[in-house]
């Protein structure tokens, strides 16, 4: 059962555009042009985030690079990217956070929650309170978030949400249904392509209308558990625990793609780029992970999971995705459209991990952990010393 807390108050902080929004700060010329960080036009590979004036042209993350330079322009700038830039700037920011709350758990290197309870005292209303967390960050980092605040995660998401980019909303505890009650379903947590195509034959579209439907009636066309949670969520009712890192039991990445996949290609390169950032915040966290997690969504939302125990602990993007994909390519599910692909990693110890290498280009990772991790660090060590791009792998082509 989710958790409550009268009075609890957690925000979610969700960084706009994150990698585009560094590059095109710290190259003002770039500004008020799309930019896309991610493979570059006429290899393979996807868009790993792009700035808010290329997504006017319905680019958007994880969509294949072949694809998304089609609709841009030609004044668009394409960057390779610099996860050790990146991550440095989200160590900076989750650092600005804890003069806020020392309850942040980081979700992704551009995302966490904080348990804000009680800094009404200490900083004032709500409102001011995600003024000073945008503003800390406006002023350290020169970057924006969108924050929202909530009495629990659910409506904490939903609020930073509804407020992109560079806004704040916030949802008293007294506001909650005349928050959700408009929404449309789409919103709630677990509807989806099977989900959604029996509410509607309920009649019901928004999240109000759920809300006014008998509980035994939704655990009898959707199931128990699944009438439960969704009955739960459209009366506001949701988890309102921050888990700071210790307490976390996984860490995961996944994208849920606007149209099904079959395409091996894209679902490789985005499990890339998947793999990346959980390696990445793994590494940021010092620790190392031995059970490796793929997830799968397929069509009529069937979800699916398989693991694999590795031999001994890592934090390694490449050996994260090799084995997310060897899951994958053994799967009885292969060759099915795929609508949300995702990859975990968990079974923690802690550990010094290796900077991040790079993800998007083809290349197919084949050494060891140890080989890997080292490569890593001095492929990283030349990098940080010489500049980007002046060095990378090998591509080697399946």
């Amino acid at each position: 059962m989710p958790t409550h807390h009268p009075g609890r108050l957690i925000m979610h902080l969700d960084l706009d555009a994150f990698y585009a929004a560094i590059e095109q700060r710290d190259h003002p010329e770039w500004r008020g042009r799309p930019l896309v960080v991610g493979a570059q036009p006429g290899g393979r590979g996807v868009v790993a985030t792009c700035s808010y004036e290329a997504r006017r042209y319905g680019v958007h993350s994880a969509m294949p690079i072949a694809q998304a330079a089609r609709r841009l322009p030609p004044e668009t700038i394409y960057r390779r990217p610099d996860m050790a830039r990146y991550a440095e700037v989200s160590q900076q920011i989750m650092r600005l956070l804890q003069q806020l709350s020392p309850l942040i758990e980081q979700v992704s290197i551009d995302e966490a929650y904080l348990d804000v309870s009680g800094l009404e005292r200490l900083i004032g209303t709500p409102q001011q309170i995600g003024e000073r967390a945008k503003a800390l960050i406006k002023d350290k980092t020169g970057l924006t978030a969108s924050v929202g605040i909530g009495p629990n995660r659910l409506i904490a998401k939903l609020a930073s949400e509804t407020s992109k980019p560079d806004g704040l909303r916030v949802v008293e505890a007294e506001q909650v249904q005349a928050f959700l009650d408009p929404m449309p379903i789409s919103v709630l947590r677990g509807v989806g392509t099977k989900t959604t195509p029996r509410l509607l034959a309920m009649g019901l579209k928004t999240v109000g209308d759920v809300r006014h439907q008998p509980l035994e009636r939704l655990r009898q066309a959707l199931g128990a558990r699944a009438g439960t949670a969704l009955h739960l969520q459209a009366r506001g009712i949701a988890d309102d625990a921050v888990q700071p890192v210790t307490q976390r039991q996984s860490i995961s990445k996944e994208t849920t793609f606007g149209e099904d996949v079959t395409d091996e290609q894209q679902l490789r390169e985005t499990l890339h780029w998947a793999a990346q950032e959980v390696g990445y915040l793994a590494r940021h966290q010092a620790l190392a992970g031995a059970l490796v997690t793929l997830k799968l969504r397929l069509q009529p939302f069937e979800t699916h999971s398989r693991s694999r125990t590795l031999s001994q602990r890592t934090a390694s993007d490449q050996l994260i995705f090799q084995t997310a994909w060897e899951l994958f390519a053994s799967s009885p599910w292969r060759g099915r459209p795929v609508r949300l692909i995702g990859v975990g990693l968990s079974g923690w110890e802690p550990a010094a991990c290796p900077t991040q290498p790079d993800l998007f280009a083809a290349s197919e990772p084949q050494p060891s952990t140890l080989t890997t991790d080292k490569l890593d660090q001095t492929l990283d060590a030349i990098r940080d010393k010489l500049g980007d791009g002046l060095i990378q792998r090998g591509v080697r082509r399946s």
